[in-house]
């Protein structure tokens, strides 16, 4: 098998490893800009660090880097044309699609979605590259969370609405998540 064959056949497999949509923001000396993102996760809680996987021809990748605050604003189901836009999928310009939703400056004056299901923000405190990725190493310093509105994964080469679950109540029937 060719490495062509073999990066095409991970390529396949990695559509069918559903992951949760975000929007990787920052803004500083070197510009503003964002950059849709499904390589994140968490690494540790002590101290609270996520990964971000960037690939290194992007435009974004540079800026993360030298303003190295970030904030992951993780998408609910709503802002799927967002996650579009900020995957380059419309053809905006970066200041046209910050002109999208209702974005404000976090505690460290990166750019926060005020419809993210949650925002993580914090300070890239570490990166190796990893072939045509840096994997960014965010330590979190604030968080804030919406206590509604469902999910949205990536399967398949597609968007999808993940329903949040409902908490159980003791009688066993479903209730609203406090």
């Amino acid at each position: 098998m060719t490495s062509d064959d073999t990066r095409r056949q991970f390529r396949d497999a990695m559509a069918y490893l559903p992951a949760a949509v975000n929007i990787i923001t920052t803004d500083g000396p070197h510009g503003r800009c964002g950059i849709t993102a499904s390589a994140v996760c968490s690494v540790t809680d002590t101290p609270p660090t996520m990964l971000v996987c960037i690939n290194q021809t992007s435009y974004v990748h540079d800026l993360l880097r030298q303003n190295r605050s970030v904030c992951i604003n993780v998408l609910a189901a709503e802002c799927q044309e967002l996650a579009r836009t900020f995957a380059g999928m419309t053809g905006c310009s970066m200041d046209e699609r910050f002109e999208h939703c209702g974005w404000t400056a976090g505690s460290s004056a990166v750019p926060v979605l005020a419809d993210a299901i949650a925002r993580l923000e914090g300070r890239i405190v570490d990166s190796k590259a990893v072939g045509s990725h840096s994997v960014l190493f965010v330590r979190i310093d604030h968080i804030s969370m919406r206590e509604d509105g469902d999910g949205l994964i990536y399967f398949g080469r597609q968007f999808h609405r993940l329903e949040r679950p409902g908490i159980a109540t003791p009688s066993g029937s479903a209730g609203t998540a406090r």
